[in-house]
């Protein structure tokens, strides 16, 4: 004898159940409308209103691309060229030899 929780899952044939998704049911998406990002221009006059997050979203990109950009800028120039030639200046010095190019004349 079968518990009564098992009991109804006997009577019903397995094909009839479906297929099981996490989500419980087919899985679902925006169907293609034609008009960009699914939004019907409005009529003449009438103002786009925006959503909530769209002004942190465009601040928080933008602001971040800028900040980005600012801080590139005013990086330290680490590079092994650099650096080795800055050392080479230095040894040369230390040496009493001339780094700079001079004309004979």
């Amino acid at each position: 004898m079968l518990p009564p929780s098992l009991r109804a899952f006997t009577s019903v044939p397995r094909c009839a159940l479906g297929r099981r998704y996490a989500s419980h049911g087919a899985p679902h998406y925006n169907e293609p409308t034609g008009w960009l990002f699914g939004e019907k221009p409005l009529p003449p006059g009438q103002k786009r209103v925006k959503e909530d997050w769209e002004n942190i979203w465009y601040f928080g990109m933008f602001g971040s691309m800028a900040l980005a950009a600012v801080l590139l800028y005013y990086k330290p120039d680490t590079s092994i060229q650099t650096w080795a030639l800055k050392e080479a200046k230095e040894r040369m010095e230390a040496r009493g030899e001339k780094y700079k190019y001079e004309s004979s004349s």
